[in-house]
């Protein structure tokens, strides 16, 4: 295995666009609007009738917009997430959203035709493209959720100045934030991550600091980030539940990730039943860390007095050499991203906070974008990331309407990639008391990815239901509260800032819903490591079949493939048991 030369910097967006002036660009922003009024030109040949060599065809143009599309918008996306207060990347950030809605609204008319004809005329052509099957399904089964085409157009150009006016305008007030905090007496100014790095304190008092200044400052502008969020669940409630007529807020999210809607149900009930056992798992980290009290500021506290700093390329070694003991494939494509300087790990004022991985088409290197500070969290977020970009690339043979999987199955690679550091880290320590640590955090991490989004997705039900009968801000603050205490119980101190935490979650306003997900992918990946750690390396064919799969099935088809059957609550509380018997053995330690 070769070790990487590696410094922290911002990543290199050449292999898209060399700036949003150069010519290329410019030419391809153009491109859009050609390829665009072209395509319109197929609307008469759209019959029942059609030849399949012709359908096939129309297809594949339809391919190449939708590919020239994904390249520019990623370009800029990824721009402006390098600086949320830069006005060229914002103005730019717009502009190409209206070019892309536009030709959008052009080439709708194929989508809708597609969703008109009846199944057995839309068999006869399917046969015939198994390179897009799945696309092709996929987007009848809105058929019954479908608009006029004039009300589809009218939806999309109102979403420019509506709903992603909003989320813009969320992502730039917040991204602005400064967080004063005083270190050794002496006054920081910090960004969101520099804050949250004391979240994780060995200090009692510099937690619950970090925790107050934070909501604080979302505090201070509490309504007004309300007032935004509210207007995005109305936004959703009167395209999604008046005007498609889906059953639920959440319904919409769920044909979209192709899961039934009795599956996220299932998986949120199991999620609640199961609360005593984080619950139980705070009454242990209490007792470790010899507290009278545990608060929620607690949480995520360490049980060693420090958490030493690690330097970016220690930690880009470290993930890799996990990755490697794991499979060797799966650390070669990984550092694909750091060899082609695809990762932005510098911790900058404006740059959008958090962590991602962004995909920009089959044929391109993701890029990943993290706020490298050195904690050990950041190692375990380096992998979790770096699983994603690892999941893309294993199935950049699909096209790119089937590369990636729905939201539910993209934490598969991410997540799992997150266990196999914790488990190289566990086998590489001796010290008995680290190893606990280890495991304590695996177990934060664990209630992080589950239990506490899992809850966001509760609470994101009762917002839905409740905004649009006219709930106001203080209703929500109330809502949000009962929620939390109802998933700690009476095992964690609940203080009165946490009231803020729900308008601090971006995932909520950009992405209804979408937080299920996270709960949905580590109780699968928990079964799948459960599969590998039984097998050995006979479990990763079918591991890579997962992946490979990217998008390009049903999650339910992915899932039947690996053994597993989403739809017996068995399949949800084998992850929650396996986390049981991890709990019972730090209880054993502590003896």
């Amino acid at each position: 295995m070769e070790k990487l030369t590696v410094k922290q910097k911002k990543w290199d967006l050449s292999a898209l666009y060399a700036s949003h002036k150069d010519d290329r660009f410019i030419k391809e922003m153009a491109l859009v609007e050609t390829l665009s009024a072209a395509f319109e030109e197929y609307r008469p040949l759209l019959t029942a009738e059609i030849s399949s060599i012709q359908f096939i065809e129309i297809l594949n143009k339809y391919e190449e917009l939708i590919t020239l599309e994904s390249r520019l918008m990623a370009y800029t996306e990824l721009w402006f997430s390098e600086d949320t207060q830069n006005d060229e990347a914002m103005t730019l950030y717009a502009q190409i959203e209206s070019v892309i809605t536009e030709a959008g609204n052009r080439t709708l008319f194929f989508n809708l035709w597609w969703k008109s004809l009846t199944d057995e005329e839309a068999e006869r052509l399917i046969q015939h493209c198994p390179r897009h099957e799945y696309f092709l399904r996929e987007i009848r089964h809105t058929k019954p959720f479908t608009l006029t085409e004039t009300s589809e157009q009218i939806i999309n150009l109102k979403n420019i100045t509506g709903v992603s006016a909003l989320v813009n305008l969320y992502e730039m007030i917040t991204n602005r934030y400064q967080f004063s905090f005083s270190v050794d007496g002496e006054e920081q100014k910090l960004t969101r991550d520099g804050l949250m790095m004391y979240a994780h304190s060995a200090s009692a008092d510099q937690r619950k600091a970090a925790y107050q200044e934070l909501y604080r400052v979302y505090g201070n502008d509490g309504k007004i980030l309300g007032q935004i969020y509210q207007n995005i669940v109305r936004d959703w409630y009167y395209e999604n539940i008046h005007l498609r007529k889906y059953s639920s807020a959440i319904s919409a999210r769920n044909i979209s990730n192709d899961i039934p809607d009795q599956v996220v149900e299932l998986l949120l009930e199991t999620c609640k039943k199961n609360t005593g056992l984080f619950q139980d798992y705070f009454q242990v980290k209490k007792q470790l860390l010899k507290l009278e009290e545990f608060h929620r500021y607690d949480l995520y506290a360490p049980i060693s007095s420090s958490d030493q700093k690690t330097s970016y390329s220690d930690a880009v070694d470290i993930v890799q050499e996990a990755f490697y003991a794991f499979d060797p494939r799966f650390a070669d494509l990984a550092m694909r991203i750091i060899r082609e300087d695809h990762m932005d790990s510098e911790i900058r004022h404006g740059k959008r906070s958090g962590a991602f991985c962004l995909t920009a088409g089959p044929q391109l290197t993701p890029w990943v974008l993290q706020n490298f500070q050195g904690k050990s969290t950041d190692i375990s977020t380096m992998a979790h990331e770096l699983g994603h970009a690892v999941h893309s690339l294993s199935a950049n043979d699909k096209n790119i309407f089937e590369q990636q999987a729905c939201l539910p199955l993209a934490e598969t690679a991410s997540t799992f990639a997150e266990m196999v550091l914790t488990d190289f880290l566990l086998k590489k320590e001796p010290d008995s008391e680290v190893r606990r640590d280890l495991l304590l955090k695996q177990m934060d991490d664990n209630y992080a990815t589950i239990q506490r989004q899992a809850y966001f997705a509760l609470f994101e039900k009762q917002a839905h239901q409740m905004i649009p009968q006219g709930a106001g801000f203080e209703e929500l603050n109330q809502t949000y509260k009962d929620n939390l205490q109802d998933q700690f119980g009476n095992a964690v101190i609940l203080d009165e800032e946490f009231q803020w935490e729900w308008i601090s979650i971006p995932h909520i306003y950009a992405t209804p819903f979408y937080v299920y997900a996270y709960s949905f992918g580590q109780l699968l990946v928990l079964s799948l490591y459960q599969k590998y750690k039984e097998e050995g390396k006979d479990f990763l064919p079918k591991y890579w079949q997962i992946l490979s799969a990217g998008g390009s099935e049903s999650p339910e088809a992915i899932l039947q493939k690996g053994g597993f059957n989403f739809y017996e609550e068995s399949f949800w509380q084998g992850g929650f048991n396996v986390l049981r018997e991890r709990l019972d053995f730090l209880k054993s330690l502590m003896k």
